[in-house]
């Protein structure tokens, strides 16, 4: 693993989503085993330069994501590697018993696809942001769950889901992304990276949280307060080793996901902080709330999830260490 940090906080001009297009071909290329199945959203996420790369291995299966998830089970049966996409309330809810059935329990590599999550849904409006998409993955054992955080990431991660065995979930921002990694930066499944190192508060973030924290560190390093940051892309298996040593070290925790905090990222935190490492945690992120419609930078305020929150939470972290 290798990585170089932008860190300033401006929009990549790529699309987030195409770190998975591009992926998608460069992979399709050298095996012919990758297929990808769509569920009438392609152009969403352009993976019509998918199909138009390689015809014979993209399948549209409609507005109908169980089905699709049936026909990625069969395939995997046959030998192939299927990614299936669809909006992540799509990907989650409606094709969840597909998942856990033909993909979890019968083992085959079948790598979904769910964008749009939390609140980078924006104008699709309430009934299509998912805050809950993820945490229903996590419920599959042995399931591989993943929140990318830019361009960058997503491209990389990609290219590593496809050696994995049995089901994989990954969250994908389509657009309005902040770049935090420099082209060419690597990354392993389940190995988080320690992007800062503090002594006073370890923040745990992933998606488009990452920047919110990393601006949220640069607001407390002006009161004097040194913050770790880990971006812990993989959610599952999460990366107990090095959350426990940055938490070992600063003693308290905040927790920042673009989900729902009581079955997401700071759910799995809490509950490896619990069993081997009691201590103070603030969790940012939806407490239990519906999704609602409207601008990204809207919603992340309406949800808290800030870099003025995530200061705030940290400070609460603090003081709570006595």
């Amino acid at each position: 693993m290798s990585y170089t940090l932008i860190g300033n906080h401006q929009k990549d001009p790529r699309a987030n989503c195409d770190g998975y297009v591009d992926a998608m071909i460069e992979m399709m290329k050298d095996d012919k085993r990758i297929v990808h199945i769509d569920c009438d959203l392609a152009a969403c996420i352009n993976a019509t330069r998918i199909q138009k790369a390689y015809p014979e291995r993209f399948f549209n299966a409609g507005i109908a994501e169980a089905n699709a998830m049936g026909v990625a089970a069969g395939m995997a049966a046959t030998g192939m590697i299927p990614f299936m996409h669809s909006f992540g309330v799509f990907a989650g809810r409606r094709a969840f018993d597909q998942a856990f059935l033909a993909g979890g329990y019968s083992h085959w590599p079948i790598h979904v696809i769910g964008s749009d999550p939390g609140v980078t849904a924006a104008f699709n409006g309430a009934t299509h942001m998912p805050f809950e998409d993820a945490g229903l993955y996590l419920t599959i054992p042995d399931a591989v769950v993943i929140d990318s955080a830019d361009y960058v990431q997503t491209y990389a991660l990609t290219k590593k889901l496809v050696k994995q065995e049995g089901i994989t979930y990954m969250r994908l921002i389509r657009k309005d992304h902040k770049q935090v990694y420099g082209d060419g930066s690597d990354f392993e499944i389940g190995k988080g990276v320690l992007l800062k190192q503090g002594s006073d508060v370890t923040i745990v973030a992933s998606g488009i949280m990452v920047n919110n924290a990393l601006e949220a560190i640069e607001k407390l390093s002006l009161e004097g307060i040194s913050a770790s940051l880990i971006d812990m892309h993989t959610w599952k298996p999460l990366d107990e080793k090095l959350l426990l040593e940055q938490a070992q070290i600063t003693g308290c925790v905040v927790s920042a996901e673009n989900h729902l905090v009581n079955c997401g990222l700071g759910s799995m935190v809490a509950q490896c902080l619990s069993e081997k490492l009691p201590l103070p945690q603030e969790f940012i992120g939806n407490h239990s709330r519906y999704g609602k419609c409207g601008p990204q930078s809207d919603l992340e305020k309406d949800y808290g999830m800030t870099a003025e929150d995530i200061m705030e939470a940290a400070l609460r972290a603090i003081d709570r260490k006595g």
